[in-house]
């Protein structure tokens, strides 16, 4: 059922700005993905392109490199992106700083589209004194206030009531109205396993009952699994996926080939000029595959095959293989004589992932004072007293 939905129908990238609109079988495909240049492909500037495809690398060999130092016992943990990266760039660059981003814990590409430094990214990880978060979080829940991302919560589909609130908040501060270049939406990344929690669909009719109120896009990565669920297990074969619960909430809604990070950019853009005119909430399901495990704590093998796993990996389907087959065959790029070296790119990026990696590897542990600020803007009684104390109690460790 899952390649069917891949395979679906081509859908019409405009159809989601149109009022009341629901496409909830086709599937919505940049034609020009594999290389075949049109007309409307070539307004897209060549700069735009190269930088797309310079953070896809860069988020993959992160994801590499990062996943390899958990397995030599430098991090605790990690979660990969591979085979996802087309949603993180598509959907990021269609963004602005404007927008609210709610992400669940796949979405480090759209903070290093949004200017988040490698530096920043294994700081996190590696919890030292630089760490935005102070070293209160696992590795990968990152969050940062200059970029408008909320940080990372563990529990399932938490993120996705606030970012309706976030949204409400956003109409009520910008006095209402529709579009206008000074106003932003928010938008909640989540995972279809998520779309089965209690959250999920609070969130749903929580903005549903705020239409005209609640410029937000609700973004789904369909990548194949709940952890070990399969999609077959997760909803029923009579359904539509997630797109297929948006009419329930007279919501509009697009389903697109989340791996090809044009139509995804275009999508998105879509569902933004339509989530700030009308002030409604729309849903993007993104079909795409969860290539790597879903996380260092798992073993994808016990529960998916090699021949699988292999197909998913293949050029055909692999994300940042599409769109660099694009690049080569694009029109506006052959024209400008620029050079495409993708292996220099994944080279300039590995050697800069490793030297943020030794960066932050030699920083000090956040300071232990830090247990007991940013809660209370004036720290109570309460906490003076536990802090108080336990400087005591080291104090009396070093006699």
């Amino acid at each position: 059922m899952y390649r069917v939905m891949m395979d679906a129908d081509d859908a019409d990238v405009d159809d989601v700005v149109a009022d009341d609109v629901v496409i909830s079988k086709d599937i919505y495909h940049n034609k020009n993905s594999h290389g075949k240049n049109n007309d409307d492909n070539d307004k897209e500037h060549f700069e735009l392109l190269l930088k797309m495809h310079q953070i896809m690398t860069r988020l993959r060999v992160m994801d590499e490199i990062l996943e390899l130092a958990q397995r030599q016992g430098r991090l605790s943990f990690y979660m990969q992106s591979r085979g996802e990266e087309a949603i993180h760039i598509g959907s990021g660059s269609a963004l602005t700083l404007r927008d609210a981003v709610f992400g669940q814990y796949r979405e480090q590409g759209v903070l290093l589209w949004r200017g988040f430094t490698l530096e920043q990214v294994t700081d996190q990880c590696f919890s030292n004194e630089r760490d935005l978060g102070r070293g209160r979080q696992m590795p990968i829940h990152y969050g940062s206030k200059a970029l408008n991302f909320h940080t990372i919560s563990s529990p399932l589909a938490t993120q996705l009531p606030h970012a309706v609130g976030a949204a409400y908040f956003m109409y009520m501060k910008d006095g209402g109205g529709g579009g206008g270049e000074s106003k932003g939406c928010s938008i909640c990344y989540f995972g279809e396993g998520a779309a089965s929690e209690g959250d999920f669909h609070a969130a749903m009719n929580f903005a549903a009952t705020l239409v005209g109120r609640c410029p937000m896009i609700f973004f789904c990565r369909n990548n194949g699994y709940a952890i070990s669920t399969p999609v077959t297990e997760q909803y029923s074969s009579h359904s539509d996926g997630i797109v297929g619960r948006a009419p329930g909430y007279g919501m509009p809604a697009i389903r697109v080939d989340g791996n090809d990070v044009l139509a995804v950019h275009r999508a998105t853009l879509a569902a933004r000029e339509l989530a700030l005119e009308k002030n409604t909430p729309v849903l993007i399901e993104a079909m795409t595959y969860r290539v790597a495990h879903h996380s260092t704590s798992d073993d994808s093998t016990q529960y998916r095959s090699k021949m699988e796993l292999e197909d998913w990996s293949s050029s055909k389907f692999d994300p940042l293989s599409r769109f660099e087959e694009y690049l080569v065959r694009n029109e506006e790029i052959i024209a400008s004589g620029i050079s495409l070296d993708f292996e220099q790119v994944r080279s300039q990026e590995r050697k800069s992932v490793l030297d943020a990696i030794a960066k932050s590897e030699k920083k000090k542990p956040p300071s232990i004072d830090t247990m007991f600020t940013d809660v209370y803007a004036e720290k109570p009684s309460h906490l003076i007293e536990q802090e108080e104390s336990l400087h005591r109690h080291l104090a009396s460790l070093d006699k």
